[in-house]
């Protein structure tokens, strides 16, 4: 019964490390994927040398699988609550709102609007957004209260350069290094 327990929790805090390697490696981010990677490898091996010591032991089987179904659910909730990375949202509007595209901005959203074509040649109005994901909701939360019948849509950029969150980056970087 122990070494079902000790499985469980292995796999608990195996999957949302798996998880997270995995996303810094999609990121780019190789320093951080590399160190959770020896991580996710010692545990990986404690869990499964338990499993493979004793196969007619169901028990620790069930506790690997079941600790795996868990893990990967907190993996995700770990995943949205760290938010890494930045979200790019388009929003479509029937009128052009000067108003909610003033509000983005004084809360440092940088927005670019453009007048599009819908069907039938309907006019309608279109923001552009790059933002950190930690602010996404924030954003569309704004955006709902000045135009709730918005369509939003977001997805997560490879890579970008120029305009303004590169040059909020390099600003930032530059005030971490001057306190350092």
């Amino acid at each position: 019964m122990l070494q079902a327990i000790i499985i469980f929790i292995a796999q608990l805090l195996f999957v949302p490390v798996l998880t997270l390697r995995t996303i810094m490696m999609v990121k780019g981010m190789k320093e951080k994927a590399a160190a959770l990677g020896v991580l996710e490898g010692a545990i990986y091996v404690v869990a499964l040398g338990i499993v493979f010591s004793d196969l007619a032991n169901y028990l620790n089987m069930v506790s690997y699988a079941l600790g795996f179904g868990v893990g990967l659910y907190i993996g995700q909730i770990i995943e949205q609550k760290l938010a890494i990375g930045y979200v790019t949202i388009e929003v479509n509007i029937m009128n052009k709102n000067d108003a909610l595209t003033k509000h983005l901005r004084e809360e440092g959203f940088s927005v670019s609007t453009a007048e599009v074509e819908g069907m039938n040649h309907a006019r309608r109005y279109r923001l552009d957004c790059t933002a950190r994901r930690d602010r996404e909701e924030e954003f569309i939360r704004i955006v709902s209260t000045y135009e709730p019948s918005a369509f939003i849509v977001s997805y997560e950029p490879r890579n970008f350069r120029g305009g303004y969150i590169t040059k909020a980056m390099r600003k930032r970087k530059k005030q971490k290094e001057a306190t350092q």
